[in-house]
């Protein structure tokens, strides 16, 4: 039996229900069967046609017999007289280790440089109204990682890495709206995750695991052949079974740590580039091929790629509705990345446009070896700084005015808090990223009709896509080949790129954990 129908919908027919059962009912009775239920699996948009329409995909089960019925299949348990698991990091990659640890058994302690997810709010005020970074909490650092405050898109491509229907239940166990069990692109938004952090915090103290705020972890230390046993943070010393770094791709600081520990790092490609910032209603007329998308229809998103010689060059966290925000984790830089609340209702929609770049095969950077992507990238952030006069108020350029290499004489209207200035980005950005980008931007042209335009900006600069560094680990155990008892994890080890690919990568380290210690 086929397990599933698909039908597609005007889309003003997407809360008529009756409606829709009709439809779906047309095509179950070619099955010439009369007990079978039906649930809602996929939710698209498909917007090739003049017409957009909403696709929907409905898995067919016996009533009284849904196969697969969705559920996390977590189970709490108590865990507060457990094997202690240091976590360094609360972000997604910390908090699913976390929850796995306690399903396996194990007592987690999560330590996390910045605050606790509502008084982190204050100090992302001071960013934005101030121009004052506090280093240990940002827009990068605090409880929930980057992904708090910074959009919460939830679309992966790491499909064979895990349990993606899992990782989505169990942030709707934790008050996450359901649609996102169904949406192709499903997104949460920066006014609701903090709720559902707090939620997966509580759950964790419920089950005995620990959290402590405003900790650094400064160093850590070994017993010969045992690996880790311990580690350093505010002044005092934590004895656990097992480290798992789940730092984030910003924190600077592990990697020279890990490096003065003599354990081997290495040096990565990366992607830096703009935010390209556009009208939202432009983005919708150029999806939807109408001037109104409309009640009925999410304000449109684009993707875009092409190649320019051997680079790439792609349009990256798409922020459809959304804001440009400072990201910076240091005084002295100029970073920016993008977000949505959930109703995606902002008039402007942004989105980070970047090119590969792999500094370790550069002259200029060879010398820093292992740091070579790392020094690049702080290179660029710093020229940002200085170019805006020691302010958080960040180059920008009208989009034809960057393709023809031309000062912009004034600029479009932004989202950017901090405020923008005219400036020639076409000189401060390295050469060779803007001739990649002005040949990607002709390209994207092609593309979508109307994107390469004087209507809008494009804001420096977007550097922290990826870390630039990767903290290599065993393929089976996760540990560091050198290092017994930690565990590189998530984002800023290398081996994740948004929040559900960290929380994946959070609960594989887990699993490779328990494999080694059942192996020894």
């Amino acid at each position: 039996m086929q397990e599933w129908v698909d039908i597609r919908i005007p889309p003003e027919k997407i809360d008529d229900w009756e409606f829709i059962d009709r439809e779906v009912q047309k095509e179950i009775v070619q099955f010439n069967r009369g007990n079978l239920g039906y649930r809602l699996q996929r939710k698209s948009i498909d917007a090739r046609q003049k017409n957009a329409v909403y696709q929907l995909r409905f898995v067919l089960f016996e009533k009284g017999k849904e196969a697969n019925p969705r559920s996390s299949q977590w189970m709490p348990k108590d865990v507060s007289r457990s094997k202690p698991v240091g976590i360094i990091g609360a972000g997604p990659a910390g908090l699913f280790a976390a929850l796995k640890l306690i399903e396996l058994g194990y007592k987690p302690i999560l330590f996390e440089r910045g605050k606790e997810v509502r008084r982190r709010r204050r100090d992302l005020r001071s960013i934005q109204q101030e121009n004052i970074v506090d280093p240990d909490s940002n827009y990068c650092f605090g409880e929930g990682g980057a992904g708090t405050y910074s959009d919460g898109k939830l679309y992966t491509r790491s499909k064979k890495r895990g349990n993606i229907e899992r990782i989505l239940q169990l942030l709707v166990d934790h008050g996450a709206s359901e649609d996102i069990l169904v949406d192709a692109h499903p997104h949460i938004g920066s006014n609701k995750l903090p709720g559902i952090i707090q939620k997966m915090r509580g759950t964790i103290e419920e089950c005995g695991g620990e959290y402590y705020f405003d900790h650094r972890m400064v160093n850590f230390s070994e017993n010969g052949s045992m690996g880790i046993t311990s580690f350093f943070s505010n002044g005092s010393k934590f004895n656990v079974e097992a480290l798992i770094l789940a730092t984030g791709h910003s924190a600077r600081d592990i990697y020279h740590l890990v490096n003065r520990k003599g354990l081997e790092i290495e040096s990565k490609p990366f992607a830096l580039g703009i935010r390209a910032e556009h009208d939202q209603n432009f983005i919708d007329r150029a999806q939807y091929n109408k001037k109104n998308r409309g009640p009925y229809l999410p304000a449109a998103s684009y993707s875009l790629k092409a190649s320019v010689g051997d680079r790439s060059i792609f349009s990256f966290c798409m922020c459809p509705g959304g804001l440009i925000v400072p990201a910076a984790t240091a005084p002295g830089e100029i970073v920016v990345n993008g977000m949505s609340l959930s109703r995606r209702d902002s008039p402007f929609a942004n989105s980070g446009v970047v090119v590969t770049v792999d500094p370790s095969k550069d002259p200029e950077f060879q010398k820093y070896g292992v740091f070579a992507s790392l020094r690049y990238q702080e290179m660029v952030e710093k020229k940002m700084f200085e170019d805006g006069n020691g302010s958080l108020n960040a180059p920008a350029q009208r989009i034809g005015d960057f393709v023809d290499g031309r000062i912009s004489e004034s600029l479009n209207r932004t989202s950017y808090i901090p405020g923008i200035h005219s400036s020639p980005l076409h000189k401060i950005l390295p050469n060779d990223i803007v001739y990649v980008l002005q040949e990607g931007f002709r390209q994207f042209e092609r593309k979508m009709k109307g994107y390469l335009t004087n209507e809008a900006n494009i804001v420096g600069v977007e550097s922290r896509t990826s870390a630039p560094v990767r903290i290599p680990r065993h393929h089976i155990f996760c540990n560091h080949p050198q290092m017994d008892r930690l565990f590189p994890c998530g984002e800023g080890a290398g081996y994740a790129g948004g929040i559900v690919s960290a929380a994946l990568d959070g609960e594989r380290v887990v699993q490779g954990m328990n494999k080694f210690f059942k192996n020894k």
